[in-house]
C-alpha cells in the first residue's frame, strides 16, 4: 500500500525546517488526517513539539545512536496507522557526524523517503536554481521530490524563485513569507517552552498560512510511496527483575526518548511521577530521572523536601537508579542559577551543578562500561562543581570520531549518573548494568 511519506530537509539549519514541519503537521491535523511525525537526530525537544502539533508521538530515527535495522523497526512501526508519514530533518540535508554519516541523507536513503527541500529564499530569488540543481544531482540515493521557499518577500519573489524551480528540474511547492508571527521563540536549548508561550496558537498560525501559500494536495501527491513491513528483532533481558519502574515526568524533567520508555515498559510496570508536586517516591525497583529543565524550577524542586528526601532515602537503600543531565544535577547537593542563587536538592551526589557561566557543550558519545559499548548524545549549558575530590568516571566515553572526552559516568551505590542521554532501545543489555552493582 502506498502513502504520502516524506523527509523534511534544507540546505542548512536555520532554513525553517522546524516551522515549516510544525505547520504542515497542524494543518494534516486540522483536515483530520492522521498524520505521523519523526525527528533525524537525537533531539528530544522536536519530537515534543511534533507530538503536540500532530496529537500523535513523535519518535528519533538516529544512525548513530542506533542500528539501521532498528530504525527501520521504529519507522515501520509507527508508519503503519497513519494516512501520512513525515520527518523532519536535522540540520543541512548531507550534515553528518562524518560527512553524510548519521544525516538527514542517509535516512532517506535507508527509508527510500522522498525529500521536500526548504530553501531560505531570503536575499536570493534565480540564484536558488545552483542550490536546487547541485541538491538534486549530488547523491543518486536521494530523491528531491520539491522544494518550499521560506523568507518570500512577495509573490512576485516567488515567480523568481518558480521559474528557478523549473529550470532546475524541480517541482515548486509553494512558500511560507516574512512573517514574524510565525517565527519561533527560542531559548538557549530548543523552542521555548515558557508558560506565556500558546504553543497551539502559533501552530495554528502556521498551519493558516501554509493552507494559504503551500500546494499541500500537491505535495502529498509527489511523495507516494511504499509502506515498509514490520520485522520486529528480538529482545533479550536479564533474568532479575524491574517490576515497578518509576519515571520522573513533568515541567522539570521530561527530556526521553519515547523508544526507551518503550522498553521500560516491556521489562515491567512504568509508573510517572513528579518530583515538582508528589511528596514521595511511588515503590519502585528502578527509578528513572531523565534530563530537561530543573533550571528553571528550582525554588520548587527545592522546597519539595519530603520528595528529595524519598529520592535520597531510596538511593541509601541501594535503589536502582539512573539519572541523565538534569536528572543528575537534581541529585546534587544544590543547583546555582545564572544569578548565583543556590537551592539544595538530594544530596546523593556530594557535588554541586551551577548554571552561571554557561558553556555549551554537546556531541554524540561512545561508553565503554563494563566492557559493553552504549550510545547516547550529551548537551548542556550547566557544569559540575566538584568536591575538593571529584569522584572517579566508571566508563570510558568517546565523541563520534572516537576520541576520548572527559564526561564522567558516576557511579554511587545502585545509582548511574551522567550527563549522557543514553539511548538504549536499541541496546537492551543496558537495562542489565545494574546487576553489577
Amino acid at each position: 500500500m502506498q502513502k504520502p511519506q516524506f523527509l523534511i530537509g534544507a540546505a542548512s539549519s536555520g532554513s525553517g525546517k522546524t516551522t515549516f514541519t510544525l505547520g504542515l503537521l497542524r494543518a494534516l491535523r486540522l483536515r483530520d488526517m492522521s498524520v505521523q511525525p519523526f525527528k533525524c537526530g537525537p533531539d528530544y525537544l522536536d519530537t515534543k513539539h511534533h507530538t503536540a502539533a500532530a496529537g500523535r508521538a513523535s519518535y528519533n530515527l538516529d544512525t548513530f545512536m542506533a542500528s539501521a535495522e532498528h530504525v527501520r523497526e521504529v519507522y515501520a512501526r509507527y508508519s503503519q496507522t497513519a494516512a501520512v508519514c513525515i520527518t523532519e530533518g536535522v540540520m543541512g540535508l548531507f550534515d553528518g557526524y562524518q560527512q553524510m554519516k548519521g544525516s538527514s541523507a542517509e535516512i532517506a536513503r535507508l527509508l527510500q523517503l522522498p525529500v521536500i527541500l526548504v530553501v531560505n529564499a531570503k536575499s536570493t530569488a534565480y540564484s536558488v536554481a545552483a542550490t536546487l540543481y547541485g541538491f538534486k544531482h549530488f547523491c543518486p540515493f536521494v530523491r528531491i521530490a520539491g522544494a518550499v521557499f521560506n523568507f518570500v518577500g512577495s509573490e512576485k519573489h516567488y515567480n523568481y524563485l518558480k521559474q528557478a524551480c523549473q529550470d532546475a528540474g524541480v517541482e515548486a511547492l509553494g512558500y511560507l513569507p516574512k512573517c514574524p508571527d510565525i517565527e519561533i521563540p527560542s531559548r538557549h536549548l530548543g523552542l521555548n517552552i515558557d508558560s506565556d508561550f500558546c504553543f497551539d496558537r502559533f501552530a495554528d498560525r502556521i498551519a493558516s498560512q501554509i493552507e494559504k501559500t503551500v500546494e499541500i494536495d500537491k505535495l502529498l501527491a509527489v511523495c507516494q510511496t511504499d509502506t515498509p513491513d514490520i520485522s520486529e528483532s528480538p529482545i533479550s533481558f536479564s533474568k532479575i527483575p524491574m517490576r515497578r519502574i518509576s519515571v520522573a515526568r513533568d515541567e522539570a524533567f521530561n527530556f526521553y526518548y519515547p523508544e526507551n520508555i518503550r522498553m521500560l515498559e516491556q521489562r515491567g510496570e512504568v509508573t510517572y511521577f513528579s518530583p515538582l508536586r508528589d511528596r514521595e517516591l511511588p515503590l519502585s525497583d528502578f527509578v528513572y530521572l531523565p534530563g530537561g529543565y530543573p533550571e528553571f524550577y528550582l525554588s520548587a524542586l527545592s522546597e519539595n523536601k519530603s520528595m528529595r528526601q524519598s529520592i535520597a532515602d531510596y538511593c541509601r537503600q541501594q535503589g536502582a537508579l539512573l539519572a541523565e543531565c538534569g536528572g543528575m544535577m537534581y541529585l546534587g547537593e544544590y543547583i546555582t542559577d545564572t544569578e548565583g542563587r543556590s537551592y539544595p536538592m538530594c544530596g546523593i551526589l556530594q557535588q554541586g551543578a551551577t548554571m552561571e557561566n554557561m558553556k555549551l557543550k554537546l556531541g554524540y558519545r561512545q561508553v565503554i562500561l563494563n566492557g559493553q559499548t552504549y550510545r547516547g548524545h550529551e548537551f548542556h549549558y550547566s557544569s559540575i562543581v566538584p568536591r575538593s575530590q571529584p569522584y572517579t568516571t566508571i566508563a570510558e566515553v568517546r565523541n563520534a570520531q572516537d576520541t576520548m572526552v572527559d564526561t564522567p559516568i558516576y557511579r554511587i551505590g545502585n545509582v548511574i549518573a551522567s550527563y549522557i542521554h543514553f539511548y538504549w532501545a536499541d541496546h537492551p543489555a543496558f537495562l542489565n548494568c545494574w546487576e553489577s552493582l
